[in-house]
């Protein structure tokens, strides 16, 4: 599970009680710390370590830089300071999370100790005004589930947001001639989102598919793998050389810095290699680094999204819309010739040949059922946007390659969203909601959210806490 480290800023107002803010300063901190947060507090800023003074915002925002934090909570302990929450917000470009606990009964005589919840109506304002975006957890007590519902989502939030600021994509060759929809704008990637991608052409994988056979423990020890995870149908040599082209594609992308890899599986590596590199991408996306077909570099950043939401929890699964349902009326087959990661598998995968081509080295297996989430994230003309929705598995027809079949709202509004797009027929799966993550994550991307079902309202309601 991937680590997140927020700045903890808890603000009050002088007109309201300071000691009562003091108080949930502290009790706030607990809650994090029994929620296993990873956080950084300001104690040491000032004696109330909280946020109220103006000549303290420059050393918390040096303080957090300093210490690399990915998130920031504004925890409103009493009205809070609304301009300064915004300064030190803005300083930091970093989502930001807007919560206070709720506040209690008026005191007999009619004193309100905190108005916790009117700051928040402030500083939602002024953030607004500073052009800050961000998230809102609902006024709500610290033992409410929602509280701990709200900051994992927001954790998962910050983590999208950190992932897509910091990409960087192995571009294994050219895309396919025939594959024009694959086709990216590398200059505009990095000039609108800081996407940067790392082209090395076919001859360097092979030639560190050479250095990798030389190495004959770590080639050993990754048959072994294949062997424990699959059911060979292959050759002896043929095993070989998926284990060679994993580690192979695994140095690439260390050395590289990457995250993720996009890779010309056919037909140029064939000739070189003899066999599909599905089993072997299937290997490294079973490692958490997402391996996309046919070099589909938007392809590969959607799969680092769709992970990252789910906070490195579990794998997604990069898959071709394909085919409708020939019994369920709104069923489609999600299909790919076999680079799924073995985890995602109903069954133990079988190593063998691909659909439609002749070369060894795919799997087949077809995938657990369940609640899936469907994203993809792509972009022309200079408009970048993220379809996103929710689908189930259900039963269908045996398929080859790694397959699901699955059953959504509407499949015809769904399919002309991707026929009039700016999508293709590619999307990553994954076996758990991350809908409302990465609708939220969105606002903070720069990337416009595209629900394939009509199901916004439904989203914002989620995320208020309903």
């Amino acid at each position: 599970m991937k680590k997140i480290k927020l700045g903890y800023a808890p603000t009050r107002r002088s007109i309201f009680s300071a000691p009562d803010a003091i108080k949930y300063r502290g009790l706030t901190v607990d809650r994090l710390t029994e929620l296993g947060v990873d956080f950084v507090d300001i104690t040491d800023i000032n004696e109330e370590g909280l946020l109220y003074d103006d000549g303290d915002v420059e050393k918390i925002a040096a303080k957090f830089k300093a210490e690399g934090v990915d998130g920031l909570l504004l925890a409103h302990c009493n009205f809070g300071t609304e301009y300064l929450c915004a300064r030190l917000a803005k300083k930091l470009n970093v989502p930001v999370l807007l919560w206070g606990p709720l506040d209690e009964r008026p005191e007999p005589d009619g004193v309100r100790l905190r108005d916790t919840q009117c700051g928040l109506f402030a500083t939602g304002k002024v953030l607004r005004r500073f052009r800050v975006p961000f998230t809102y957890l609902t006024n709500c007590r610290l033992k409410d589930p929602v509280f701990e519902r709200g900051v994992r989502d927001f954790l998962a939030v910050c983590n999208v947001v950190k992932t897509f600021r910091n990409m960087r994509i192995l571009q294994i060759s050219t895309r396919p001639f025939d594959f024009w929809t694959t086709m990216c704008n590398e200059g505009e990637l990095l000039e609108k989102f800081n996407i940067q991608l790392s082209p090395v052409p076919m001859t360097e994988l092979t030639e560190e598919i050479k250095a990798v056979r030389r190495n004959e423990e770590k080639l050993k020890q990754m048959i072994a793998y294949i062997r424990d995870t699959m059911v060979v149908k292959v050759k002896d040599g043929e095993v070989e050389m998926v284990a060679a082209l994993a580690l192979a594609m695994q140095s690439l992308v260390g050395k590289y810095g990457c995250q993720a890899a996009a890779i010309q599986c056919w037909n140029a590596l064939q000739t070189e290699i003899g066999i599909m590199p599905c089993a072997a991408n299937a290997i490294l996306n079973e490692q958490g680094i997402p391996v996309v077909c046919e070099t589909d570099i938007h392809g590969a950043i959607t799969a680092l999204l769709v992970e990252a939401a789910g906070m490195g929890e579990m794998r997604g699964f990069f898959a071709d819309w394909t085919i409708r349902h020939p019994d369920i009326e709104n069923g489609e087959l999600l299909q790919h010739c076999g680079p799924w990661p073995v985890s995602v598998a109903r069954e133990k995968p079988e190593l063998t040949y691909p659909l439609a081509f002749d070369h060894p080295g795919s799997l087949t297996a077809e995938a657990k059922h369940g609640e899936v989430t469907l994203c993809r994230f792509d972009g022309d003309n200079g408009e970048y946007s993220l379809l996103l929705g929710n689908a189930r598995g259900v039963d269908g027809p045996k398929g080859m390659g790694t397959y699901l079949w699955v059953e959504v709202e509407n499949i015809r509004r769904l399919e002309a969203k991707i026929v009039e797009g700016p999508y293709i027929h590619h999307c990553v799966g994954i076996h758990k909601n991350v809908v409302p993550v990465l609708y939220e994550a969105c606002k903070y991307i720069g990337v416009k959210p595209d629900l394939f079902d009509p199901i916004e309202e439904e989203v914002k309601a989620y995320l208020r806490g309903e």
